[in-house]
């Protein structure tokens, strides 16, 4: 267990730097947008196409790793709808609140984190989550957090889920993925400088993406207490993040041990991979999301910052059952 707190540490460390940067005003608030933009569109990018591009293809385009994945998503986003879903949470807070329940961490945290414990074969399925994760599971969640409007500025399900294939289409992540497979499959070699310059942004990715989460739930936990969010109960929060963190990578382990039973072809290994990221806290980017759409953001922010502090400890915990 001290092995993997000894490699898990400086991760969780980040975010807590980024937390206290912008708890004490080292940090200005108007700076994190600007944080926000330089990860996603310039330096987990070039982080996802290395990865993607020295990854073999088989790895990339792993149907079973996929389909295992996904039917653990929907699950997931069912179960947690249906046993949120009740007084002032309808559907459009209960929908987002699977998301959160149902969205690793994966890009900012978790191919770094499991690449440097399992080391760079884990990148392949963690890469094909993240797929899942932004093409399907968030469109599905987002068109369900339109049932409940009528008339409100969401419009219906079908064109909330229009304009989530229009963001992914716009989202740099998997158009860098899908470069470096395309560049894994070619064997293509671009010129040094160019291959530099994309190392540098990559090596500056999870250093500035897990400074950034600290700093985003920094300033969700300030924008509460100075009553800009709508107060939350703890019970609106604790259960959807001990989903995250204990059923989710149970039903991964459950349904993919299964599913080997029952003979598909999916290796252990990436098995292991898919049960480490379902136990990673919530995706932060899922709060940005919330408050697009008009879900109560403050519940949200709420169970990533609980499921983040706790994954300290589980996280770790799930890693020592896993290997």
């Amino acid at each position: 267990m001290l092995q993997i707190l000894t490699v898990t540490f400086p991760f969780f460390a980040l975010v807590l730097c980024g937390f206290v940067a912008a708890r004490r005003g080292m940090l200005p608030m108007a700076a994190i947008p600007g944080l926000n933009s330089f990860v996603l569109f310039f330096a987990l990018p070039c982080m996802l196409y290395r990865f993607g591009a020295s990854t073999p293809i088989a790895q990339l385009l792993d149907p079973h790793v996929a389909l295992t994945y996904l039917a653990c998503a929907l699950v997931m986003v069912g179960f947690v709808v249906a046993v949120t879903r009740h007084g002032r949470i309808g559907w459009n807070d209960a929908a987002f609140g699977a998301l959160v329940g149902a969205f690793p961490n994966t890009g900012f945290m978790g191919v770094p984190l499991l690449v440097a414990l399992l080391g760079p074969k884990a990148a392949g399925p963690a890469i094909v989550t993240i797929l899942v994760d932004m093409v399907i599971t968030t469109s599905l969640c987002i068109a369900l957090s339109r049932l409940g409007n009528h008339g409100g500025t969401g419009g219906s399900a079908g064109v909330a889920a229009r304009n989530a294939l229009k963001g992914v289409a716009t989202n740099p992540m998997p158009w860098s993925i899908l470069l470096g497979a395309v560049v894994s499959a070619m064997q293509l070699e671009f010129p040094k400088p160019v291959v530099q310059t994309v190392g540098l942004l990559a090596d500056s990715a999870s250093p500035v993406a897990l400074f950034t989460i600290g700093a985003v739930l920094a300033r969700s936990q300030m924008m509460a207490q100075s009553g800009e969010a709508h107060p939350v109960h703890w019970m609106e929060v604790v259960p959807v993040a001990a989903i995250k963190l204990f059923l989710h990578p149970l039903l991964v382990l459950l349904v993919g041990a299964g599913a080997i039973q029952m003979g598909v072809p999916m290796d252990r290994f990436a098995l292991t991979v898919l049960v480490l990221l379902a136990a990673l806290p919530s995706a932060s980017n899922v709060s940005l999301l919330a408050e697009r759409f008009g879900a109560d953001n403050g519940r949200i922010a709420r169970i990533i910052l609980v499921s983040t502090a706790a994954a300290f400890f589980t996280f770790a915990g799930a890693v020592a059952l896993m290997t």
